[in-house]
């Protein structure tokens, strides 16, 4: 059985990376090594590692996605209150990234925006009201 879920992302430049991804409130991880190769965080209990293009590559030995052009994924971030969704959009534009959707409610129970690293990676936060689900 699995116990434990990494995401992996190509970046250009790790040393950027780090710096937006700690504004944004990402903790690194410091039990492995860092370095301009590669870095990782904790987000929750999830792990992410970002690597240089070339070591990434080197691993998936396929070519890279145009995040200008194409998204492979979308990445969620759970949100406890509406109030954090509000606050990591202003982190993500503050540090760098653009947020190409602002924080707003959606179907009436979710509330939440979205927002590109600075390497397209595509990343949205969001907020559910459970007691507001539709039921089905």
């Amino acid at each position: 059985m699995p116990e434990s879920l990494w995401i992996n992302l190509p970046v250009k430049d790790v040393n950027l990376s780090v710096d937006f991804f700690t504004k944004i409130g990402f903790k690194l991880n410091t039990q492995y090594s860092n370095s301009e190769h590669s870095v990782s965080f904790f987000v929750g209990n999830m792990v992410v590692m970002l690597f240089n293009e070339v070591t990434f590559k080197s691993f998936t030995q396929n070519q890279l996605t145009d995040t200008r052009t194409s998204t492979e994924v979308l990445f969620s971030i759970g949100a406890a209150i509406k109030e954090d969704v509000n606050e990591i959009a202003k982190k993500a534009a503050a540090a760098g990234g653009t947020v190409f959707s602002e924080p707003a409610e959606s179907q009436g129970w979710m509330y939440g925006c979205a927002f590109s690293d600075p390497d397209g990676h595509r990343w949205n936060s969001l907020y559910m009201d459970m007691s507001k689900m539709p039921k089905g």
